[in-house]
């Protein structure tokens, strides 16, 4: 059966939420957001394309920064309305220079960073 990105549970914006996740390690890297569009360029070209709200365009991952995320695979969660995309990462994911966005605990009540940026 063909996948149809019209087939997915779009929010009110036409969006939906998108969690990226490292192929080898499993670390979840980062949340982002597709349209149907942005999912359509994505399995066309493997090349994780996402729609930046703040700029209402698309955002192809690595396009300035060389941090690409190549798709491996794009999963479909039950209700149709998240996707999970396994990624094979360069470089590191998030735009404060770590590797996963996901860089502050919250333990014994306190907010902790669990994760320094990348040296470069």
């Amino acid at each position: 059966m063909e996948f149809d990105p019209a087939s997915l549970c779009f929010d009110a914006n036409g969006l939906v939420p998108v969690i990226a996740q490292d192929l080898e390690t499993r670390e979840v890297l980062m949340l982002a957001w597709m349209n149907a569009e942005a999912v359509a360029r994505t399995l066309a070209t493997g090349r994780v394309t996402y729609w930046s709200r703040s700029r209402a365009a698309f955002w192809v991952k690595g396009e300035t920064s060389g941090h690409v995320q190549e798709l491996a695979e794009m999963r479909v969660d039950c209700d149709r309305d998240c996707l999970l995309v396994l990624v094979r990462q360069t470089g590191p994911a998030c735009h404060t220079n770590r590797r996963s966005c996901f860089y502050s605990a919250v333990r014994g009540g306190a907010e902790v960073e669990i994760m320094a940026p990348v040296a470069g």
